[in-house]
């Protein structure tokens, strides 16, 4: 006798959830939005970050650009021609030869450091300090020569005054006078960097000559060997300085912040021009 099929589930058999099917197809759907919304997250980030990376260097091409300079000029340039000669005076004089990174830390190297370093901030310093003084009419390295003096308490009611200028009193007055202040402790330490090198390369030679006499820092500061030094470096800066604040009154460059406007006339004082 043949059994009648059943479209009724074998009893006891595990019974498929309704809508199991619509569950899983959401959760993979949900998955993949998830996973492309994290993709999206990277994506943005990582253009975020690029961007930052691009602003940073817009905004601040100008340091980037002068400091990287200075550090290939000080360590591949100053560095290797110097660590090459220091050893061919080393071989010329039956010395033992150097490693470069002995070099970069032996008084050859640290005096005529300093002595460079010491002439850029003189320089610097009294620029800064000579141009709050004096005007050279026509010059764009001046001030005008009947600008009045900055109001500072109309400036400390500014909401985005510096908070130096807001506090007043001692710390507005050194904040007045902080370029020149840094760079006149710049100048002294490098002063002293310059005199003490000097002194301890002064007492390597005489050493390699039989000299065993030492010369002190102060000492090597009153020999003419130590103003040689200093005033071939000295005079070098007060010639480009000349130069730019004289030559700035006829000629011009085009978006640089050092010149006068291309159409600004001779006798305009100042980077800026009207309107």
């Amino acid at each position: 006798m043949t059994r009648a099929r059943s479209d009724h589930p074998v009893r006891g058999a595990p019974r498929r959830p309704r809508g199991t099917a619509r569950v899983a197809v959401r959760s993979h759907a949900g998955e993949r939005d998830h996973a492309a919304d994290a993709a999206a997250a990277v994506r943005r980030r990582a253009a975020s970050g690029a961007t930052a990376i691009r602003r940073f260097f817009h905004d601040n091409g100008l340091s980037v650009a002068f400091l990287t300079l200075f550090l290939l000029a000080l360590v591949f340039g100053q560095g290797l021609a110097g660590h090459h000669v220091y050893n061919d005076e080393q071989r010329q004089h039956g010395q033992p030869e150097v490693t470069y990174a002995q070099y970069l830390t032996s008084a050859d190297f640290i005096e005529a450091m300093a002595e460079n370093w010491e002439s850029e901030f003189l320089e610097m310093l009294l620029f800064t300090i000579l141009t709050a003084i004096l005007v050279q009419k026509g010059s764009a390295e001046s001030k005008e020569p009947d600008e009045p003096e900055e109001d500072l308490e109309a400036a400390a009611r500014r909401p985005d005054a510096p908070w130096p200028v807001k506090r007043g009193g001692l710390i507005r007055a050194l904040y007045a006078r902080s370029l020149s202040l840094v760079f006149l402790v710049l100048l002294v330490a490098t002063f002293f960097v310059h005199a003490a090198s000097g002194a301890r390369r002064e007492n390597e030679e005489n050493l390699a000559h039989g000299d065993t006499g030492r010369v002190g820092a102060l000492e090597f500061i009153g020999t003419s060997k130590f103003w040689f030094q200093s005033f071939q470096n000295w005079q070098s800066e007060f010639l480009g300085i000349s130069s730019m604040v004289l030559f700035s009154i006829w000629l011009r460059q085009r978006g640089s912040a050092e010149s006068k406007r291309v159409g600004d006339p001779h006798s305009k004082t100042g980077k800026s021009s009207p309107g």
